[in-house]
C-alpha cells in the first residue's frame, strides 16, 4: 500500500545502522542508505518525534547454518555509524535477535511515548527490518517502510520482503515521500 499518512505521534526505528552490518556486501550502496536514513532521521528530529536506534550484537539462541547465534563480533563492529549523530533524546536499543522487539524495552518506550505508528529503515531488509516491522504490525502499530533507505545482502530477499511481504504489514514509500508528508503535515 501506498503511503497515505503519518499519525500525530510516529516514531523513527533506525535497524543497524552500524559498523559491521554497514560494511558487509550488500545490494545497494550502503553509503545512500546510511545517507537516506539519516536525512529521515534529521526531519524526525527537527519534527520533535521519537527517534530510535538499534544495534544489534548477537544472534538469536539456537542452532543456524550461519553460526550468528555467538556473538563473537570484531570490535567496533557494534558501533553505530557516525552520520546517525546519536542524540540524548533518541531511544537506543541493542538486540540480541533479528527483531527490535524481542527480549528488548522497545515496546515499552513506545508506548510510554504514546506512538501509535512507526517507520522504519535500515539494513537488512528480509531480517532487521522485516522481524521488526512484523512485530510492529502485530502490535497494532500503523508500520511505514521507506523502501529506498534499506537493503539486504540478498537481492532475491530484498524484493520479496519489498513486493511481497511489507505491503501485507503496512505502507510503503520513498524517502521522499515520508520528507514530504513529514513536513506538510507539521508545518
Amino acid at each position: 500500500m501506498a503511503l497515505t499518512a503519518l499519525d500525530a505521534k510516529t516514531a523513527l526505528i533506525v535497524i543497524d545502522l552500524q559498523r559491521g552490518i554497514v560494511a558487509l556486501p550488500v545490494v545497494h550502496p550502503a553509503s545512500e542508505i546510511v545517507q537516506r536514513s539519516v536525512a529521515v532521521l534529521d526531519a524526525f528530529r527537527r519534527h520533535g518525534l521519537p527517534v530510535v536506534l538499534v544495534n544489534v550484537a548477537a544472534g538469536a539462541p539456537g542452532r543456524t547454518d550461519q553460526g550468528t547465534r555467538t556473538g563473537d563480533f570484531p570490535a567496533g563492529f557494534t558501533e553505530l555509524v557516525p552520520e546517525l549523530n546519536p542524540q540524548p533524546s533518541d531511544h537506543l536499543v541493542t538486540k540480541r535477535t533479528w527483531g527490535a522487539f524481542t527480549n528488548t524495552d522497545l515496546e515499552a518506550y513506545l508506548r510510554k511515548e504514546g506512538v501509535t505508528q512507526v517507520v522504519l529503515v535500515g539494513i537488512a531488509t528480509s531480517i532487521g527490518v522485516e522481524s521488526t516491522a512484523r512485530y510492529a504490525s502485530e502490535l497494532g502499530l500503523n508500520v511505514t517502510l521507506v523502501v529506498d533507505a534499506m537493503t539486504d545482502m540478498n537481492a532475491d530477499a530484498h524484493t520479496n520482503s519489498i513486493t511481497r511481504i511489507f505491503p501485507r504489514l503496512g505502507e510503503t514509500g520513498t524517502t521522499q515521500e515520508v520528507l514530504a508528508l513529514l513536513d506538510s503535515t507539521r508545518a
